[in-house]
């Protein structure tokens, strides 16, 4: 059976899986969304023997219905291979009393390269299916992570060119790094003058513009997104939630069809939302944890029914979290509204005009899966110290503001369901917030001498993600303001 995908803004555009991908957004500004989530149809024991690689394809053979056996099986055979540093790709690890899936252990050192090493596969294949002639442009606004990924995916792919814009001085020290080192003549970088709301408010415009649509495709361009906004982004994420229940159970950590509790720290509400995705398709999940840093414009959403950005942007140390705009918060909005696409539409136009929405009674009744929490920068920071000193293991301050929120969720609710945290960033990342946070000795060390100190603390091998950068020749040097976008892609483009 083929699923085809419709636009949250207008179910009346209905389009297959490849044509989602290539599209990105869709015209009317929507987000694509399956029309229905299909079930599993391999049961867990038979998913506790697959290896990721086979779990992804049992996974996505689902949703990308009109890609065939060999296009699909190359796609994840090509993303999920060394560039990853161990060879289950995505590590279970106890730590305590929970248990970390570990996200980051590909090219980049961050969660998002699990659907990123992939998507470029899924789009050059998408492109050949429906005969597109165009070059593709891959624009995207990045938080931190993104870019860097979609960089590392997208570079020297044939018929593709890919913009990243992000905040300058919004990123870790690291990440701009990683960004602005990018080797690839397909490849561009800009920081943008503000933060990370106006850099995907911006790329969105740009993709409902009209006029540079035509400009561009009499220049031989069309756009994409490698945005979570992307559904080819969002379906591979899924993968790991379905991976990660498998291997709890092949490890005799839980038992058959016995429920866990799922914390993921989010900003851009996909990874979150690939855990709602699994849990629809028959993985046993109780309560989906939604852990915000101190922008909690999500944790609010939760607790009151209203989605306000009306706030002060708060710049954190989980930096990837920053975000007043939760873009994929609309895929669950769609989903809660009972797939009424006006009334999406007429939220989505108040949060454009006004800068906030208020969801009905019934709608709010819909979001009993989920519950919301916080950490403030001092809570995190006490998370990396805490359980530094009573497990010796170290993460990232992103993944510290989730094993905060994880406790204090289980010690309010008195819940003693197992728990899994999403571990989304390697600490060696966000290296001077972590080894402050270890000790305050660290907090006058420069940022690459403590690469050293962190390698000797957590026992574990510096990535080569880190290596690479700290002699490379810095390559990209554009900035603009938000107000300069459209220009600046035209510039890049020469068009």
């Amino acid at each position: 059976m083929n699923l085809l995908y419709k636009s949250t803004r207008d179910v009346k555009l209905s389009v297959t899986a490849s044509e989602a991908i290539l599209k990105g957004l869709a015209p009317d500004g929507g987000l694509f969304v399956p029309e229905s989530v299909p079930e599993l149809d391999v049961t867990m024991e038979e998913l506790k023997e697959m290896s990721y690689q086979e779990t992804a394809y049992a996974v996505m053979k689902l949703f990308l219905t009109d890609f065939t056996e060999e296009e699909l099986k190359h796609c994840i055979n090509s993303a999920y291979d060394s560039k990853f540093d161990t060879e289950v790709i995505a590590p279970l690890v106890k730590v305590g009393d929970t248990y970390h899936l570990e996200l980051f252990h590909g090219a980049t050192i961050a969660f998002k390269d699990m659907a990123l090493s992939i998507l470029p596969h899924l789009l050059t294949t998408s492109a050949k299916k429906n005969h597109v002639e165009n070059e593709i442009v891959i624009l995207t606004a990045t938080s931190g992570d993104t870019g860097k990924a979609a960089l590392a995916g997208f570079a020297g792919v044939p018929g593709t060119r890919i913009i990243v814009f992000y905040p300058k001085n919004g990123v870790s020290r690291v990440q701009e790094l990683q960004m602005v080192t990018q080797k690839g003549s397909n490849t561009a970088v800009v920081a943008i003058h503000g933060n990370f709301d106006n850099a995907q408010s911006g790329v969105k415009a740009l993709f409902e513009d009209k006029a540079l649509e035509e400009e561009m495709a009499g220049k031989g361009y069309q756009f994409s997104s490698a945005n979570s906004i992307n559904i080819g982004r969002l379906i591979p994420q899924v993968v790991y939630y379905v991976y990660a229940y498998a291997k709890l159970l092949a490890n005799g950590e839980i038992a058959s069809g016995e429920e866990i509790n799922v914390t993921v720290p989010t900003g851009n509400f996909g990874n979150i939302l690939a855990a709602y995705y699994a849990k629809q398709m028959g993985v046993p999940i109780a309560k989906l944890i939604c852990a915000s840093n101190e922008n909690k414009v999500l944790f609010d959403f939760f607790r009151t029914g209203t989605y306000d950005r009306n706030r002060e942007f708060v710049l954190t140390s989980s930096p990837s979290m920053d975000i007043l705009i939760s873009s994929n918060l609309e895929r669950l909005i769609y989903a809660i509204a009972g797939g009424d696409d006006g009334k999406d539409r007429k939220l989505m136009e108040a949060l454009k005009s006004e800068g906030r929405y208020e969801i009905t009674p019934e709608m709010k009744e819909q979001l009993s899966d989920f519950a919301g929490g916080y950490a403030t920068e001092e809570e995190t920071m006490a998370a990396i110290h805490d359980t530094y000193e009573s497990t010796g293991y170290v993460m990232d301050t992103h993944t510290a503001v989730a094993s905060h929120v994880c406790r204090a969720y289980r010690e309010k609710n008195q819940d003693h369901t197992k728990a899994l945290v999403a571990s989304t960033a390697s600490p060696y990342k966000f290296v001077k917030s972590v080894m402050t946070a270890i000790d305050g000795k660290y907090s006058s060390m420069d940022e690459f001498d403590l690469i050293g100190e962190l390698k000797k603390v957590s026992g574990t091998q510096v990535p080569h993600a880190i290596e690479e950068i700290q002699n490379a020749k810095i390559l990209h040097t554009r900035e603009c303001d938000v107000d300069q976008m459209k220009e600046t892609v035209r510039e890049i483009l020469g068009i």
